[in-house]
């Protein structure tokens, strides 16, 4: 790799870091595993960056389908199956402040993760790639194979769950 490239993937991970973390984080609700596992996928991102083609996909693309396959790869050596966890074990997870992503210090952010927590990963995945990487119904439909009718009624599902899962939660406004 020559210098040229070194510069242009530092550009990429400075400007993808913290929404591949993000998208990382919202799938597993655990910082040091999220942590982990993005060290993992910018090595990976690294080491092909040679191979990677801007005419084929942006990099926010590249990059979003390595992080989504390596996630994949975590869980099945973990053979881990959805685990369901409490709004403690939710906020025990949350950063401090001392840590980059302090953001989470916001209550409003707290009970979004307690929500979200609540949700299967892969109906997590679905919201992630809505509202957090700002993909269009046809980028989600590509990414996970289906057609845009799909990706609506699963983003519409996930949404209707969360608001059930706030209102179960007590935290809906309605009295």
């Amino acid at each position: 790799m020559d210098q040229g490239n070194v510069k242009s993937f530092e550009e990429i991970f400075r400007e993808y870091y913290k929404p591949i973390y993000n998208y990382v984080y919202m799938q597993i609700l655990h910082r040091e595993e999220a942590e982990d596992l993005v060290s993992d996928i910018f090595i990976k991102a690294m080491n092909a960056y040679d191979s990677y083609d801007p005419a084929k996909a942006s990099a926010k693309t590249w990059l979003f389908r390595i992080a989504k396959n390596h996630l994949i790869d975590h869980y099945r050596k973990q053979a881990a199956h959805p685990t369901y966890v409490t709004e403690d074990e939710v906020l025990e997870a949350i950063p401090s402040q001392r840590d980059d992503y302090a953001g989470i210090e916001d209550e409003t952010n707290k009970t979004v993760y307690a929500v979200l927590s609540q949700l299967r990963p892969e109906e997590r995945g679905i919201l992630v790639m809505k509202y957090i990487w700002e993909l269009k119904n046809p980028e989600i439909a590509r990414e996970l194979g289906i057609n845009e009718k799909a990706v609506s009624e699963r983003v519409r599902r996930a949404i209707a769950k969360c608001g059930k899962i706030a209102k179960d939660m007590g935290l809906d406004d309605d009295p």
